[in-house]
C-alpha cells in the first residue's frame, strides 16, 4: 500500500486507529501484577504514539516534516514489537493473542517504511 494519495492515507490512517483500539483492549486483559502493569504502561505509551506521530505527519507542512514524523511513527511500531514480544515471552499472554499484533505491527512498519523511501 502506497501512502501517496488522500484515500490511501485515510485507509491506512483506520487501519492504525483500529490496530490502536485493539491495543487498548489487549493491555486491558493483561495480568495485575505489577511487571504486567509496567510493560502495559510502555506497551500503551509506544503503541499509541504510532498513531500519534502518523496523524503529525499527515498535518505537516514541509516533506522534512513530513519524513520525521514518518520515522517517529515507524520507530514507535518498532518499540511496540519489543514491549509486545516482551509479554509473549514472559508469558503474560498467549501466543496466539501477540501474534495477530505483531504481525500488523510488521505490515505497518513495512508500510511506513516505504512511504519514507518514497
Amino acid at each position: 500500500m502506497q501512502l501517496e494519495t488522500t484515500k490511501s492515507r485515510g485507509e491506512f490512517r483506520k487501519r492504525i486507529y483500529f490496530f490502536t483500539l485493539k491495543l487498548i483492549e489487549f493491555i486491558d486483559s493483561l495480568p495485575k501484577d505489577n511487571v504486567s502493569q509496567r510493560i502495559g504502561d510502555q506497551l500503551f505509551g509506544s503503541g499509541t504514539s504510532v498513531i500519534s506521530s502518523f496523524i503529525e505527519a499527515t498535518a505537516a507542512s514541509t516533506k522534512k516534516e513530513l519524513t520525521n514524523y514518518t520515522i517517529a511513527s515507524l520507530k514507535f511500531a518498532n518499540e511496540t514489537k519489543l514491549w509486545l514480544a516482551l509479554v509473549r515471552d514472559s508469558k503474560r499472554a498467549k501466543t496466539e493473542k501477540v501474534k495477530w499484533f505483531l504481525d500488523e505491527l510488521d505490515d505497518i512498519s513495512s508500510i511506513l517504511a516505504s512511504s519514507i523511501n518514497h
